[in-house]
């Protein structure tokens, strides 16, 4: 039984959209249209690194949302392992919502 060839875009855009069923808990609106996830970067053994911040650093599910992201990550069909990377800079802002978001908030 020879290897499943895995398209590293395909792969990203199934990631993502896994990322979009994960919500926070405070806002009605997925953390990727929310603007949390920075990037998303997979190597070419399907490692798949996610860069992403918090609302606040002392948003209260600073604990445990990284983890489901990586738990979510990992469980996507091709993704080998999956890492978060938390960051602060930049600072998460408004301005880093999709139009999506700023719709379902009441911002446009």
């Amino acid at each position: 039984m020879g290897d499943i060839k895995i398209d590293k875009e395909e792969l990203k855009t199934r990631v993502i959209e896994a990322i979009k069923t994960i919500f926070d808990p405070e806002i009605p609106v997925d953390i990727y249209e929310l603007g949390l996830i920075y990037e998303v970067n997979i190597d070419d053994k399907l490692n798949v690194e996610t860069v992403m911040t918090l609302t606040s650093p002392s948003c209260p599910v600073a604990g445990s949302l990284p983890q489901e992201v990586e738990d979510t990550v990992a469980n996507v069909f091709g993704v080998k392992d999956s890492c978060v990377e938390l960051v602060f800079e930049p600072a998460w802002s408004q301005e880093m919502m999709s139009e999506e978001a700023l719709l379902e908030l009441g911002f446009m």
